[in-house]
């Protein structure tokens, strides 16, 4: 009798454990740190799971995640935190985040000055020509800019070259590029990248800072006007192509 309880305590035991270590569903409220306001459309990205979520009108939110995960929170004009899933949080249940807002300060805008004449043809010759070539992503029902150069063509010279960007770059972040296809795969990713410009997500995903970002896209042969223009979705739909061809280079490298 006693063995059998034994063994029940056990088997009760081994579940509690699994559970806390498997994946669940965490919740939580964010709000504004300086008044308590629920904010509403805050990203959340499990960048252990690669998933992500946005907060509805009450600052709620719900995200698939397990203990130790770590959570990314980022929202315009405050500033973007970290948060670690612990096991009391999966215990307790819902937990209350306070987000800092960011002192903005407006950039100098430099208006280029144009003398237009009245005559068409003199004053659209006023205008740069931009000489990007158009590509189409997946899934997207718009095209964008890039650079020359298409398919393997793209990176050959930098797969070869001596200084090989790309392949220490990616050779040693094997880990960081396989989230490529999982972020892809993701529909809430996505559509939180189809609608933002600042990169920190990506940064965040696949631990590289903005700079290292922006030379593998200029490493793929993308141009300068698609880097500052792109949006993360079409960044990282760029990288992962690249990434791909790359992976095909290399086999036959070695």
């Amino acid at each position: 009798m006693k063995y059998i309880f034994f063994l029940l305590a056990l088997i009760l035991t081994s579940s509690v454990v699994f559970a806390q270590q498997g994946n669940t569903n965490v919740t939580g409220v964010i709000i504004n740190g300086s008044n308590d306001e629920p904010l509403e459309g805050v990203n959340i990205v499990n960048i252990n799971q690669v998933t992500g979520s946005t907060t509805n009108s009450k600052g709620e939110f719900e995200i698939v995640a397990k203990a130790n995960d770590t959570l990314h929170l980022s929202y315009l004009g405050f500033k973007s935190i970290k948060v670690k899933v612990t096991n009391d949080w999966i215990k307790f249940g819902s937990s209350t985040i306070a987000l800092t807002e960011l002192a903005l300060a407006l950039e100098e805008v430099v208006v280029n000055q144009f003398r237009l004449t009245g005559y068409l043809e003199v004053d659209i010759a006023q205008v740069p020509i931009n000489t990007n070539y158009q590509y189409s992503i997946s899934g997207l029902q718009y095209g964008y800019e890039a650079g020359k150069g298409t398919g393997v063509n793209k990176i050959l010279s930098s797969i070869f070259n001596p200084a090989d960007f790309l392949y220490n770059t990616f050779g040693k972040k094997a880990q960081e590029m396989k989230k490529l296809k999982q972020m892809k795969q993701n529909d809430e990713i996505r559509d939180l990248l189809s609608s933002r410009f600042d990169r920190e997500m990506l940064t965040v995903l696949l631990q590289v800072d903005r700079v290292d970002l922006d030379e593998i896209v200029r490493q793929c042969n993308y141009s300068k006007d698609f880097i500052n223009t792109a949006t993360d979705l079409q960044i990282l739909d760029a990288i992962s192509g690249c990434y791909e061809e790359y992976k095909v280079l290399s086999r036959g490298r070695k």
